[in-house]
């Protein structure tokens, strides 16, 4: 579990396994210094052909079980959070929820972006899964 956590909640692997990161970048360090509570990362990202640059700040951090972080600058309220259990047979199960407010422009596509954003996170999850698992 510990090794899918780190690689999965370090910003520098996100454009590796997540759909449409392109860069991400950590652009304000925990008040501790490095990444950790208050640590922003500004994200630039397509979805639907679109760019989208947004930052995430983290509040809340518990290697290895749980990222929590929120949007304060972006086209739309975001909520993200990544979870990481045991299995019993060793393995690790994660998780990924995006919570947004699609209102104003937003509210009228909100099912059909409902639908791609599920989508492209069980295909992020399927990527962080083959690119750990290994050949």
């Amino acid at each position: 579990m510990r090794e899918v956590a780190a690689f999965a909640m370090d910003w520098r692997h996100e454009a590796e396994w997540t759909q449409g990161i392109r860069t991400a970048e950590l652009t304000r360090q925990a008040d501790g210094g490095g990444f950790g509570i208050g640590a922003e990362v500004t994200r630039t990202a397509y979805f639907l052909g679109k760019r989208i640059d947004y930052v995430l700040r983290v509040a809340a951090d518990e290697p290895p079980r749980l990222l929590d972080m929120v949007s304060v600058v972006g086209p739309m309220p975001m909520h993200v959070t990544y979870t990481f259990t045991p299995t019993p047979d060793g393995g690790t199960l994660a998780r990924i929820r995006v919570q947004g407010d699609a209102s104003g422009l937003y509210g009228l596509a909100a099912p059909f972006m409902a639908r791609k954003v599920r989508s492209s996170l069980v295909k992020d999850l399927r990527d962080l899964e083959q690119r750990l698992s290994g050949p």
